[in-house]
């Protein structure tokens, strides 16, 4: 991943920018090196409410057709581990590209060069660090204990405007991700080639028994989840008896500062049996989602709302969030919403039609196999 690359000599509007800088590299790389090992737990791992894959069909023999997932069980787990790998490296790899192209054009399209758009939008959205902020990031870092504050102090300045200028690139190039896979600007079509995601039986709605499961990761705050409503709507109409949906958190923190809470506030509601009625809520208020909204949403619902008030405040449910997150990086999401219809994954805020194709498609494939069987 190659865009802007910070001098840590210096950290002013003079710096050059010519690559991201090494820490957001770091984090990204780490993420990617981990897919191939995760996508091979979620493989393995068992879609215990969703009916087993048929795979790709391989031959067929006296008139009956054999399947992938019919192979020997010792060389499906070794396909599938060979597969995960080279997902993985043409992820990262295709990651790292994207990047420099997405910030290639945004800088083309505003007709500014890339340094300029560096200081535009990273540089000047960094404040320099207050002497309260960095006296106390001092007394909290243990690799300081033997030196005095005066000594280190411009170091520690330094360390904490670089810290802010990596975190800010990531959030400017998330956006960038964001705007154009829901623009129709950039399409992903590396996919995994087969997925199994299992389904949170507390956050499913349609038919218990439907062949077809939408697994959608979305954030309550974010416009273009809100558009793929609407098309999701439309699609478990179209399908009552054939397709189900199954929600998962994945809120952009840094994009949106209250997509955690409200993924939360969501989850609060679902223990008092009403998760869907909040979530239909919550996307029809994206604008009062504070701590305020939060809890006027639980008292038109008519929810015990001292017991929704103290779930907020409990952080039982960060854990549980950050696990759907970690999922969704892992399998390739790079931004909200993705949906993986059964193995099939969909970016962005498509219309129906485009949920519809991949659903026929499918569901004809069960047929042939039911008839062939």
């Amino acid at each position: 991943m190659t865009l802007w690359k910070l001098d840590h000599r210096q950290a002013d509007c003079t710096t050059q920018p010519r690559g991201l800088a090494a820490h957001a590299v770091q984090v990204r790389r780490a993420m990617m090196a981990a897919i191939a090992c995760a996508l091979m737990a979620c493989f393995a791992a068992a879609q215990d409410t969703a009916p087993a894959q048929a795979g790709e069909p391989l031959a067929v023999i006296d008139g009956q057709t054999v399947y992938e997932d019919q192979l020997p069980p010792a060389e499906v787990t070794q396909l599938q581990r060979m597969m995960a790998q080279v997902y993985g490296v043409k992820l990262r790899a295709l990651h790292e590209t994207l990047d420099q192209k997405l910030v290639e054009a945004e800088a083309k399209k505003r007709g500014v060069s890339r340094d300029d758009l560096f200081k535009a939008e990273v540089l000047a959205k960094v404040a320099e660090p207050s002497n309260d902020e960095v006296k106390a990031s001092y007394q909290a870092r243990e690799d300081l204990k033997t030196k005095s504050f005066d000594d280190v102090k411009d170091r520690v300045r330094k360390d904490l405007k670089d810290a802010a200028i990596q975190k800010q690139q990531k959030i400017y190039v998330e956006g960038l991700w964001q705007q154009a896979l829901n623009d129709g600007e950039l399409s992903i079509l590396l996919t995994p080639s087969k997925v199994e995601i299992q389904a949170d039986p507390s956050r499913m709605r349609g038919d218990v028994k439907a062949p077809i499961t939408i697994v959608e990761f979305s954030d309550f705050s974010c416009p273009f989840c809100l558009k793929a409503e609407l098309s999701i709507r439309a699609v478990m109409a179209k399908y009552p008896n054939q397709v189900r949906l199954s929600y998962r958190d994945y809120p952009l923190r840094e994009l949106h500062p209250n997509a955690q809470m409200a993924a939360v506030a969501a989850r609060c509601a679902g223990e008092q049996g009403k998760f869907w009625e909040y979530h239909d809520l919550l996307f029809g208020r994206q604008d009062k989602q504070n701590r305020e909204g939060l809890l006027e949403d639980a008292h038109a619902l008519q929810l015990d709302e001292p017991k929704f008030d103290a779930c907020l405040s409990s952080g039982r449910f960060d854990a549980q969030i950050e696990q759907d997150v970690q999922v969704a990086s892992r399998l390739g999401v790079v931004a909200t919403p993705g949906f993986f219809v059964n193995d099939t994954f969909v970016n962005g805020a498509q219309p129906a039609e485009v949920f519809d194709q991949i659903i026929d498609k499918k569901l004809s494939t069960l047929d042939q196999k039911r008839a062939a069987n």
